[in-house]
């Protein structure tokens, strides 16, 4: 609903001044808002209102959800940030949380952001120092279908939305991937039901015969929406499902750390924060 107060801010004119000031009133409306409400909340024209975010849906900032006929912005700024973080420095502070945590599990630790409707890793700690080490180049796209880190994305999905996401991917068969990779909507959703009851997805040889994992999302301090997911993974002779729950705590843990790590979260809004943190 938009409030009285809504409608006493400024007016704007120029486009960009316009595309930005959608995004930032999106920004702090996570249920999204329809295209009369953005058109009085910021007193443009209906007209033109329609031609910005037909242009915004364009370049991928904002999405219209057609049942309810609300726009809403995706996660390419969530993306955007975590290019800045790599830029600015803010990614060495991220990236300690990912040492410390593969120090403490001795194994691979993972930071995946999505783009685009994919989870790329972005950032990767290898904890091991003896036998089998799993070490692959960062860049590569997780399979949301059999991959721990895409059961953990997916469950904060509504379940029609994570099947839709899956069989727009694929499937990874098995021969590809793990013998136990899920083939089947109702096997995917097994494994997303659990994570979204535990708080974690683990995966145990459905992304590779002799791999074990376990993941958790990556939370936004302000929007409180998904940006990226943080994982473990390893051998499965070292990573028994059992081992993958003792391990929860602390993924969960490092992933609450690394959101606050975020530009504009609470934690780096006074003066000085973020170069104390870059240091710690």
């Amino acid at each position: 609903m938009v409030s009285a107060s809504d409608l006493q801010g400024p007016s704007y004119s120029g486009v960009l001044d316009r595309g930005l000031a959608v995004i930032e009133l999106l920004s702090g409306r996570a249920e999204g808002m329809s295209l009369t409400s953005i058109s009085e909340v910021l007193r443009i024209p209906r007209s033109a209102t329609h031609r910005l975010m037909t242009s915004l849906s364009e370049h991928g900032y904002i999405r219209q959800e057609q049942d309810r006929g609300i726009y809403v912005l995706t996660t390419k700024l969530q993306v955007l940030a975590f290019r800045h973080l790599a830029s600015s420095g803010y990614i060495d502070a991220a990236q300690q949380v990912l040492d410390r945590l593969a120090e403490k599990t001795g194994e691979l630790v993972r930071l995946a952001v999505e783009d685009n409707g994919q989870l790329i890793w972005v950032a990767k700690a290898q904890g091991a120092r003896f036998g089998l080490r799993y070490d692959p180049d960062m860049g590569m796209i997780s399979k949301l279908s059999c991959s721990a880190t895409g059961f953990a994305w997916l469950s904060k999905m509504e379940d029609k939305d994570a099947i839709a996401a899956i069989e727009e991917q694929g499937y990874g068969t098995p021969g590809d991937f793990g013998p136990r990779a899920p083939q089947t909507a109702a096997k995917v959703l097994e494994h997303i039901h659990e994570a979204r009851k535990r708080g974690y997805a683990i995966g145990i040889q459905t992304y590779s015969d002799w791999m074990a994992a376990i993941a958790t999302v990556l939370i936004h301090p302000l929007s409180g929406r998904p940006i990226g997911v943080v994982s473990v993974a390893g051998p499965l002779s070292r990573l028994a499902e059992d081992r993958l729950h003792e391990l929860a705590p602390l993924l969960v843990a490092s992933a609450e750390e690394i959101s606050q790590l975020i530009p504009g979260s609470p934690s780096l809004m006074s003066p000085g924060a973020a170069r104390k943190t870059i240091r710690t």
